[in-house]
């Protein structure tokens, strides 16, 4: 794989530089966030190592950029910061992953290696319709009616998992390890605060509700009877 290191720290960017073309990888890296851009901007990367306080612009600024110029390619954030908030503030900004340093290569190199298996599924479905709902899932368009929605990053991945499990019931859990990829509960409203967020802009103002709130079981999103 082409990868992106994007790490101020000299030690630690030449540490997992060097790991990584070890494994066979082709390996760019960037000391500043500027330069990160510029080079994401530029070249065609199959995954990105993004650090999260980074001299100018930083990880989490990198990561939206990425992800505002339709940028798919999978982001793993390097972080001192390990707290819950920080972690649901980088997989909010669109990252993928995240690991808190400091960390062993071998968790890096299976973390880089579990990212590249997710990036190489099999092509699903790209154009998805639920009554007069539609998600287009190579430009990361949501329209209702033919009324553009704008979702957050998050709001989106939520919607998308919803579509694609359309008339079924989805469990909380389900949506935390999916959608977050949170293999724990963390004892937050995570969900239920998202799925708020994601009603008000799917469902207010519209013919019919689509999202459904089954008590004790989960969600389901299904087409009006």
């Amino acid at each position: 794989m082409k990868i992106l290191v994007i790490e101020d720290d000299g030690e630690t960017a030449d540490y997992v530089a060097r790991g990584l073309k070890q494994q066979g990888h082709t390996v760019d890296v960037a000391r500043t966030g500027r330069d990160g851009l510029f080079l994401a901007a530029g070249e065609a990367y199959d995954l990105l190592i993004v650090d999260r306080m980074l001299p100018g612009v930083d990880g989490l600024k990198i990561v939206h950029t990425v992800r505002g110029a339709g940028e798919a390619a999978p982001i793993l954030m390097l972080t001192t910061m390990g707290s819950l908030d920080d972690r649901v503030e980088g997989l909010e900004a669109g990252a993928d992953d995240y690991l808190v340093k400091p960390f062993a290569f071998a968790e890096l190199n299976a973390r880089v290696n579990a990212l590249a298996r997710r990036a190489a599924r099999p092509m699903r479905e790209s154009l998805l319709r639920v009554h007069d709902l539609e998600v287009d899932c190579l430009a990361r368009k949501v329209t209702r009616a033919g009324r553009l929605i704008d979702l957050q990053n998050q709001e989106y991945k939520l919607l998308e998992y919803l579509m694609r499990h359309a008339g079924e019931v989805v469990t909380r859990t389900m949506l935390l390890e999916n959608v977050w990829d949170f293999h724990f509960d963390p004892k937050t409203n995570i969900v239920e605060t998202h799925m708020s967020r994601l009603r008000g802009k799917v469902d207010r103002g519209f013919d019919a509700e689509l999202i459904h709130t089954l008590r004790g079981a989960g969600y389901v999103l299904r087409a009006p009877a």
